[in-house]
């Protein structure tokens, strides 16, 4: 499995952005897809979750409500929209994706930096 991420960049407080983790490879046997972020000084963090059997969806707790995770079966994409971003979203962000036998896929990350 491959993981292509895509869409992170420099946006004002307040602002949206939205990143894109396009899948490839043994796609079926995947599980769970999300995003990871990592702030500077700060330790990996689990952002967001999408299983593939029900879309029921998890948030951390700084997140929920502005950032929304979703899939498009059909271009084999999850998506995380973000809404009114704040500093402390500034982060790199990773998309991640578990296998059925729980064999964890990283893609490589994307820099969302949000200014004040």
């Amino acid at each position: 499995v491959q993981l292509q991420a895509s869409g992170g960049g420099l946006v004002q407080a307040g602002g949206s952005l939205r990143l894109s983790c396009a899948a490839s490879g043994r796609i079926f046997s995947l599980n769970v897809m999300g995003w990871y972020r990592r702030a500077p000084g700060k330790e990996r963090e689990l952002v967001a979750s999408i299983t593939s059997a029900d879309d029921s969806t998890h948030y951390a707790d700084s997140v929920e409500g502005r950032f929304t995770i979703s899939r498009d079966n059909a271009k084999n994409t999850v998506n995380l929209q973000m809404n009114s971003l704040k500093p402390e979203d500034t982060a790199i962000y990773y998309c991640s994706a578990v296998r059925i036998d729980y064999v964890r896929y990283w893609g490589r990350g994307t820099l969302v930096t949000v200014s004040s």
